[in-house]
């Protein structure tokens, strides 16, 4: 189905400024958008698995995967500059992820000679967002925008630190409740990632930040603790998520083990944990239609987050969109600088699972003698913790909950009271 540049645009007015005139046109604009958007992904899948074989013989190890645009996002993003919907370029994204700094720099130029030479697909701009940041809040990166039938894609390019930083910053705004790449929320949490971001660049260049820079960026952090702590749509600082997510969508795409698949994943906020994840069509019509339909059945303004990836191997999704997974510490790249600033000083060394098994086990008080058989755990009291077996192995092993030899029922190990309630 083909739409005009005009009627593209007004459906973009019409559901980003609720501009439509009565229920039935409402549809027409949501029906003229999801059509826009979806004729991108066939083109961005055909460039990703272009860029892939173009890059068969770069010689180093990267990581990368692509991504069709969230419609919270592009309605944001229309009412926060301005812009007609045909004029966004992001819609179709791809990123890759590279060791360093300079092997951003070698990556695109080895690419763009390869690009040229092959002429699958069109370079139309470049943006080197590296140096200075792109805005107020810090972000680093280098942008390609890229041409193909006719749809305008961008391909990011950035060093693992870079992605370190933006993936912590879009943690830290679904954690805290606003928006942090957009400049919403505290202006002390925006400065805290400015001010981090200024500090990787240095590193990347060879130079040790100072020590006052160091101690600017602690007294940030202690703030916007305290910030976000305080706000109203404050969560939690940190959550980890069960890596038998990451095992379940390699089993799922050993059975499609051509070309590039289409996943899409659900995100809870609210709890920290995945509701659904699964792979579907390669082709866009399908996978497009799988993405409305799980848009609409969870809704970001209930806190969740439905986003499609296509990778042509799903353990990248793990490295290339971390923030879902556990914000990892790339120790060998920070090892310059203290650890203690990265992040918030709050850490959870369990998994969303297994805090809801000891939620409900306390709850329930099963302390000491009083057990539960696992069956009523799993299948009753903790039922919809999806990862129940490798969550309820994880705290025997840290002896957080205890088995009983004589009911062979669970219960919580009175001996680490403190650290259970802690975790809690």
């Amino acid at each position: 189905m083909v739409f005009s540049k005009s009627k593209i645009d007004k459906a973009g007015v019409a559901l980003s400024k609720g501009a439509h005139l009565n229920e039935i046109e409402l549809i027409q604009m949501e029906d003229v958008f999801d059509e826009y958007r979806k004729a991108h992904l066939q083109p961005l899948s055909e460039t990703t698995l272009d860029i892939q074989r173009l890059l068969m013989d770069y010689g180093d190890s990267y990581y990368i995967a692509q991504r069709l645009k969230r419609k919270p996002q592009i309605l944001r993003k229309l009412r926060r500059l301005s812009v007609r919907l045909t004029q966004l370029q992001d819609i179709g994204g791809c990123r890759i992820i590279v060791k360093n700094n300079g092997d951003v720099d070698r990556i695109s130029e080895y690419l763009k000679a390869k690009a040229k030479a092959s002429s699958v697909f069109d370079i139309l701009q470049t943006t080197d967002y590296r140096e200075r940041g792109r805005d107020d809040t810090g972000y680093r990166s280098l942008h390609f925008i890229l041409q193909r039938e006719g749809c305008k894609l961008e391909l990011q390019i950035r060093s693992r630190m870079q992605h370190y930083w933006a993936e912590s910053i879009e943690r830290t705004s679904v954690i805290y409740g606003y928006h942090l790449k957009e400049k919403e929320g505290s202006p002390e949490v925006i400065s805290y990632f400015k001010a981090l971001s200024d500090v990787f660049y240095e590193m990347e260049a060879g130079r040790e930040p100072s020590a006052e820079h160091k101690i600017e960026i602690d007294n940030l952090r202690y703030k916007c603790e305290g910030i976000m702590s305080a706000s109203d749509r404050y969560k939690v600082f940190d959550s980890f998520v069960n890596e038998d997510v990451i095992k379940t969508l390699i089993e799922k795409e050993a059975r499609n083990t051509r070309g590039l698949n289409n996943w899409i994943l659900v995100f809870d906020w609210n709890t920290g944990s995945f509701v659904s994840w699964d792979i579907v069509d390669r082709g866009s019509d399908g996978a497009v239609r799988k993405y409305i339909e799980y848009e609409n059945m969870y809704q970001s303004d209930d806190g969740y987050e439905v986003v499609l990836i296509g990778s042509s191997d799903v353990s990248t999704v793990r490295k290339t969109h971390s923030h879902y997974f556990g914000i990892e510490t790339y120790d060998k790249i920070l090892d310059s600088i203290d650890g203690h600033i990265i992040g918030f000083t709050r850490k959870i060394d369990i998994d969303i699972g297994a805090r809801q098994i000891l939620t409900c086990m306390h709850r329930k008080h099963f302390w000491g003698k009083k057990t539960a058989s696992e069956d009523t755990l799993k299948n009753h009291f903790c039922k919809e913790v999806i990862t129940f077996d490798s969550s309820l192995a994880s705290l025997l092993s840290k002896g957080l909950v205890i088995k009983s030899a004589k009911s062979s029922g669970y219960s919580l190990n009175v001996r680490n009271k403190a650290e259970i309630e802690q975790h809690l």
